[in-house]
């Protein structure tokens, strides 16, 4: 993997992630005052299981 793999990775992630704030700030907004209400434990099991299905998902295509 080069280092070019990684800028366009996190360039992805960064397109991916724009694009509910911009098509529909309002529920954008209320979606990040819902997670920021969350326990601590809560948000490490999403946490955890968002990287689970990331690795998952990257080892899929090996």
């Amino acid at each position: 993997m080069t280092s070019w793999d990684w800028i366009a990775a996190v360039g992805l992630l960064l397109v991916i992630e724009g694009m509910l704030p911009f098509a529909a700030p309002a529920a954008w907004r209320d979606g990040v005052s819902r997670i920021a209400a969350l326990r601590d434990g809560q948000l490490r099991f999403i946490g955890a299981a968002s990287m689970l299905a990331g690795l998952l998902l990257l080892l899929s295509f090996k």
